[in-house]
């Protein structure tokens, strides 16, 4: 029983930094229908800025802002100076390859500057150690993160629905042409979301590194499980990213604990059925 309780808290952990990382994939293609490879990159990135931070600075709550500042920047450059010119659905191949070319440039400048060995990231000391938790010993930081990834769900979830920022950039996903007639500069609409985008993977980047580590290849590995998750949540919803998170999370935890060789197939399998009991994914819409 103890080490059901233990497996289970590790899964919501791993779920709440999936969602972290699923939910700036989302807001991108969900606002903007822009298909972005270059997200795990962003991650990746963001863990080893702040690594770099934590280090030189001896504080990690100064690296959790830093991070996702910069590499927040960075996704506005490459909005501004490359994605602009690639809106549209005809243009998503392009868009493909582009984002694609951009995490293979990212991978090899990762492995340049941080080199190829695997970091091990410290927790903070003030959540260092270990809390009881239904009579076990559980590590604070993992326990941190999974009110973490509830405050950001309810933040994405407040400014999307309930600011006037949310409702531009909904109206603009449905009408671009109407809100620019409104006088909205929309091109900078979309600019901010996908900034948004990608500092949430750098955040991702930089919570996750004191439970994942740091290591090249990282980048495609958290890749793969984010488009799985926004696969079987539904594309571009960000109750389906919250969800999906959870059935991955859980999923990949307990087939890593019970069936290691197995574990993959497992979060594919997973998906395989939702997808074949709802194609669009579970809060998807249908197309």
């Amino acid at each position: 029983m103890e080490n059901f309780i233990i497996q289970v808290l590790n899964g919501l952990v791993f779920s709440m930094l999936l969602f972290v990382m699923a939910s700036g994939l989302s807001l991108i293609f969900g606002q903007m229908n822009v298909i972005n490879l270059a997200h795990g990159s962003f991650y990746l990135l963001g863990g080893y800025i702040g690594l770099t931070v934590a280090d030189g600075t001896g504080n990690f709550w100064l690296a959790l802002l830093v991070a996702p500042l910069l590499v927040g920047t960075l996704g506005l450059l490459i909005e501004y100076f490359f994605l602009r010119r690639l809106y549209g659905p005809q243009r998503q191949l392009d868009q493909v390859l582009l984002t694609f070319g951009i995490a293979l440039i990212a991978a090899d400048l990762i492995r340049w500057n941080w080199g190829a060995y695997v970091e091990a990231v410290p927790s903070p000391p003030l959540l260092s150690g270990q809390t009881w938790v239904f009579g076990i010993r559980f590590p604070t930081y993992r326990l941190s993160l999974l009110g973490f990834g509830l405050t950001i769900a309810l933040l994405l979830w407040i400014i999307i629905e309930r600011t006037r920022l949310g409702a531009i950039i909904r109206a603009g996903v449905s009408d671009a042409q109407m809100v620019s007639g409104l006088g909205i500069n929309i091109h900078m609409v979309f600019a901010v979301v996908f900034a948004m985008g990608t500092a949430l993977a750098a955040l991702a980047g930089v919570i996750g590194s004191p439970v994942l580590n740091l290591y090249p290849g990282l980048d495609f590995e958290i890749l793969i499980l984010t488009l799985v998750v926004i696969v079987v949540g539904g594309l571009g919803t960000l109750k389906g990213a919250f969800f999906g998170s959870l059935v991955i999370g859980m999923a990949d935890t307990f087939g890593k604990a019970l069936m290691p060789e197995f574990a993959l197939f497992l979060i594919f399998a997973v998906m395989s059925v939702v997808l074949l009991l709802k194609p669009s994914g579970l809060f998807g819409l249908k197309i």
